[in-house]
């Protein structure tokens, strides 16, 4: 990218109002380019056609209704040199991998106003290794202000066609999220990023637990074309559930007998802001404040599967993923010292629950998932008569940890995932259950999550895939020593579950049922980001 001179500074502009050039690195120009010739290429309307300056090198730029096109304009032109045949092959950028355009001036010290023009800048997100994305930007000098203006309002025409990206947004941040780090990442990473996009947003800082779930029931939310959470998983799962809590109330449903729930009316961005980042992680690859960002601005929508848990025919909430026994005993006990550093909280409470490990007597009873892509047939058997429905089976006896996930659950500690076999919205959950062996081999199994061997291949460990579960725990206490005790006085006797690192504290039975893509999350497939990758040397 071509820097000012000396003394003066860069600015990018659109329509008059100035906005300093953004901090993002530049990538060369030419990494931005992707060479070849597309076979619609000749299919293609030209839109425009002009000659830019791009690094230093004069290009012939051709705009088509897919992509930019450029082709390098050598000073001389030697006959049968394949360095100068290899200069000149056509180049491109995808319409689709830009998500900003202004007009470019520079100004020198003390000048706010009539700085010199320079051309065109396109911010375009790029994809980078282990699913990351990258902003950056490219450059095309030409100093003819009026002739650029005609390229400017192609690009914003284009861009505008666009019609997945968001042009509002409601942020939902928590300034008590991990280290506190919530505002930082919002304000120093994702606003800058929002601003060049040019999307507004309106941002509630929440101040206590649930502030998220009781502001998205009462407010106006016509106005936005997503929800934005900066958190932790915990953050993202009480929006979740807020969205689609207020989705069955516009759809005139009541929440306690809930068989077919309304599909969520807005879609809901993550930025990683938490500890664990489990929900962010899943669905783009990677934690990255970055990556989630550009998937929101670049409009990215994956719909994903969401449970419904539920006891006695009332519903308790909508989640992701759950676990109970070791995992939820875990979390009771981190709960319970919040005053200590997210990390040392962690390990303290993993050490506690694995010193006092205790099974509990659960009968548990699975639908088993059905494949068959005939949703009639499926949904036969599933409720309201799935319970004497004879696909249902059913086991029992003494459980370490019962896991049951509707999505990878990729983290730090698990970069398989806790439940690698499972996939966003391929309508199943995945069922995973130890039983009570000994403390040492307990522990090997959690190690292998974070390593390469599979954590399954133990003789206590079953997984199973499903629709549907029910845990019916048979303890009549689970504590298992004085502080647990003290503390299941207090709570009734309920039985602690993980539910997207919430605590949820039942009483008696939860009844577990997946819902297939019941929202949409901003975040690409896989598929989709590979084939937007966009890298070339030639220039």
């Amino acid at each position: 990218m071509p820097r000012g001179r000396r003394g003066g500074r860069v600015s990018a502009l659109e329509g008059g109002g100035e906005e300093e050039a953004p901090p993002a690195a530049a990538a060369a120009p030419s990494a931005l380019w992707a060479a070849g010739q597309q076979p619609e290429a000749a299919a293609e309307q030209v839109l425009l056609r002009g000659i830019f300056e791009i690094g230093r090198n004069s290009c012939d730029g051709e705009l088509r209704g897919g992509p930019l096109r450029g082709r390098p304009i050598p000073s001389e032109c030697p006959a049968g040199d394949s360095k100068y045949d290899l200069l000149c092959k056509e180049e491109f950028i995808e319409l689709k991998d830009i998500f900003s355009v202004k007009l470019k001036r520079r100004y020198f010290a003390k000048q706010r106003r009539n700085g010199t023009f320079l051309g065109i800048t396109l911010f375009i997100c790029l994809k980078k290794e282990q699913n990351k994305l990258k902003d950056s930007t490219l450059d095309l000098i030409n100093f003819s202000e009026d002739y650029c203006k005609v390229w400017f309002i192609q690009f914003k025409k284009t861009l505008e066609g666009f019609s997945n990206r968001p042009k509002s947004l409601k942020i939902l941040l928590n300034p008590q999220s991990h280290k506190k780090e919530a505002t930082q990442i919002y304000y120093e990473k994702v606003e800058p990023l929002l601003k060049i996009a040019e999307i507004k947003t309106d941002v509630t800082i929440t101040e206590y637990e649930g502030h998220a779930l009781s502001l998205l029931k009462e407010c106006e939310l016509e106005e936005f074309d997503g929800v934005v959470c900066v958190g932790g998983d915990g953050s993202a799962s009480e929006v979740a559930h807020a969205l689609l809590l207020r989705a069955q109330k516009n759809a005139g449903l009541k929440t306690d007998s809930i068989l077919t729930p309304a599909h969520a009316q807005l879609p809901l961005g993550v930025i990683p802001a938490g500890t664990t980042n489990v929900l962010a992680h899943s669905l783009h690859g990677i934690s990255h404040v970055v990556t989630a960002t550009l998937h929101i601005i670049m409009g990215h929508l994956q719909p994903v599967d969401v449970c419904t848990f539920s006891t006695t025919g009332k519903l308790l909430r909508f989640g992701f993923s759950a676990m109970f026994g070791f995992g939820g005993r875990t979390l009771a006990l981190a709960e319970r010292h919040r005053w200590m550093s997210p990390n040392q909280r962690r390990d303290f409470a993993v050490i506690k629950a694995l010193a006092h490990l205790k099974p509990e007597d659960c009968e548990i009873s699975f639908l088993p998932f059905n494949s068959s892509p005939d949703l009639q047939q499926r949904e036969a058997q599933r409720s309201p008569k799935s319970d004497c429905n004879d696909q249902w089976q059913m086991i029992q006896g003494q459980f370490l940890n019962v896991s049951i996930m509707a999505i990878p659950c990729l983290c730090s500690v698990a970069p398989r995932g806790l439940a690698p076999n499972t996939r966003l919205n391929n309508g199943s959950m995945a069922l995973i259950i130890a039983r009570n062996t000994s403390r040492p081999e307990f522990i090997k199994h959690l190690k292998r999550y974070a390593g390469v061997k599979n954590q399954f291949s133990f003789p206590f460990v079953e997984t199973y895939t499903v629709e549907e579960v029910k845990v019916y725990p048979r303890n009549k206490t689970s504590g298992h020593n004085p502080e647990d005790q003290q503390h299941e006085t207090a709570s009734e006797k309920s039985f602690p579950w993980n539910v997207d690192g919430d605590l949820m504290e039942v009483a008696s039975e939860v009844h577990v049922k997946l819902h297939p893509k019941l929202i949409n999350l901003y975040g690409g497939s896989m598929e989709e980001m590979n084939d937007s990758k966009v890298t070339c040397d030639c220039l």
